[in-house]
């Protein structure tokens, strides 16, 4: 079975209190909503999420629209984003450590 190339790729990095807070759960679950496929993980110094999306442009703001604020307990300060070519790499949307 041939893999469908995603429509556009989001690398977001999200800042302020958004670890320890259910934030790469409450993404990764955001995200299989919005039918995206990708990744979520924690950066190293306790303050960074890091978001890499696949799927449908519209889909993929919605979900940078989540990130500006994330789950109840977070309190985001700035996101980074970057729009790029999808690649179709990914098969679903997980948590990496």
């Amino acid at each position: 079975m041939e893999q469908m190339v995603a429509d556009r790729r989001l690398h977001a990095i999200a800042h302020g209190r958004v670890q320890g807070v259910n934030f790469r759960w409450v993404t990764r679950q955001r995200a299989n909503e919005l039918e995206l496929t990708g990744w979520v993980r924690n950066l190293p110094g306790g303050r960074r999420v890091e978001v890499v999306a696949e799927g449908a442009e519209e889909q993929l703001r919605e979900l940078v629209r989540y990130l500006h604020s994330g789950p109840p307990g977070a309190s985001v300060d700035d996101v980074e984003i970057e729009w790029q070519n999808g690649s179709g790499e990914f098969d679903r949307f997980s948590v990496r450590y």
